[in-house]
């Protein structure tokens, strides 16, 4: 078995890459396979912003001829200079289902991020606000959530922890019927109270040229909103535009919500129609057909996706947590879906899970990262 380093200025490497999840996840239900323009983009050191301030290297595994396995390694700097720390991540990790090759990967990583005099490697974390987190550990019959959540087979965790990685944090994602979904009187009484008074308001958005324009002011809620969160990362205004353009493809502009104080962004819910199903028939292939499939399924549809809701912290004591629910609730009611999947919150995050399961959602994923010191 050979690890060959991607030279990501060749095209047949760069897509021996992105090709090898599609072969080995060919089977797979669950699967959902990303959009294959935005995984090019993720290994283009010219076009990319991540690259402006940090490095990532991109190995395959090949035996006998074959591509059996791959793995990324990231130094994201502006994480380590956030949290005081020397680590580095690890991220698009797949290989067939031979510990070796699993072992080779792993250790090829650990080595790459001590001759950058890194001391630790945590993973999967990737390069981008919009990427998922951890290997999924429980709910392996359930659909991924399009590309903003992680899917594996069973064999993952373990070959993780046989190269001597352990639990840093879990993510879990919760699922609720939206019929089930009622908040209590008394939460809606004090959002109504806490508009009626001036006190913060809701801004939603009747087009996408509308949702484009407040997107930088919305981007910078987002880098105050999560400061204090284990995963944070400061993200540059150049990576904020890059998420933002990949957001308005997607998004529908209703199901995205903003809180304003006077005229400052104090909090967002960001909701998505789930589209993993066109995503899988296209095999995340937007052109020329994907694209067109991808429009339809917005009306097809009966999920959305939660994926993003937060306020300042020091807002939440004042109403705020309030109006995010109730914010929240209206959005998958009026917009007629059935059922809602709120995607990946942290265990460090101990008050939001406690209400999400008291608002009737139910934990059906967990997805672990881990980490192992040097």
């Amino acid at each position: 078995m050979d690890l060959l380093q991607i030279d990501t200025t060749r095209k047949d490497h760069v897509r021996r890459f992105i090709q090898l999840p599609l072969r080995l996840y060919r089977a797979s239900r669950q699967w959902v396979p990303p959009i294959l323009s935005d995984m090019r983009l993720q290994l283009n050191r010219q076009k990319h912003p991540y690259y402006q301030h940090s490095d990532a290297d991109f190995f395959l595994a090949v035996q006998d001829g074959e591509d059996v396995g791959r793995i990324s390694v990231l130094e994201n700097r502006n994480y380590n200079d956030c949290h005081h720390s020397r680590t580095a991540f690890f991220y698009h990790f797949e290989c067939n289902e031979d510990p070796a090759v699993a072992a080779a990967l792993f250790q090829r990583a650990l080595t790459w991020a001590s001759v950058r005099g890194l001391n630790k490697v945590i993973g999967p974390k990737g390069l981008g606000l919009l990427d998922g987190m951890g290997f999924l550990v429980d709910g392996f019959d359930q659909r991924a959530a399009m590309t903003m959540m992680l899917y594996n087979p069973p064999s993952y965790p373990a070959f993780a922890e046989a190269a001597g990685f352990v639990k840093e944090v879990d993510f879990v994602s919760c699922r609720l019927a939206a019929q089930q979904f009622t908040l209590p009187e008394r939460i809606h009484g004090i959002a109504d109270k806490v508009t009626a008074r001036g006190q913060l308001r809701v801004v939603t958005f009747r087009n996408k040229a509308e949702l484009r324009a407040m997107a930088p002011r919305i981007g910078q809620a987002y880098n105050q909103a999560f400061v204090d969160n284990w995963e944070y990362i400061p993200f540059t205004d150049a990576e904020l535009e890059l998420v933002t353009n990949d957001l308005v493809t997607i998004a529908d502009p209703k199901l995205i919500k903003i809180i304003l104080h006077q005229d400052d962004v104090v909090g967002f819910l960001f909701a998505f129609p789930d589209l993993s199903a066109a995503l899988q028939r296209s095999k995340g292939r937007l052109f020329p057909f994907g694209l067109i499939d991808l429009l339809r399924e917005y009306r097809r549809t009966d999920w959305v996706i939660v994926n993003g809701a937060g306020i300042l912290s020091q807002y939440q004591g004042r109403g705020g947590n309030a109006l995010l629910y109730s914010e929240m609730e209206k959005t998958i009611k009026q917009a007629g879906f059935a059922y809602a999947d709120l995607t990946q919150v942290a265990e460090t995050a101990v008050q939001m899970r406690r209400d999400l399961e008291n608002l009737g959602g139910v934990p059906y994923k967990n997805h672990r990262v881990y980490g192992r010191e040097i």
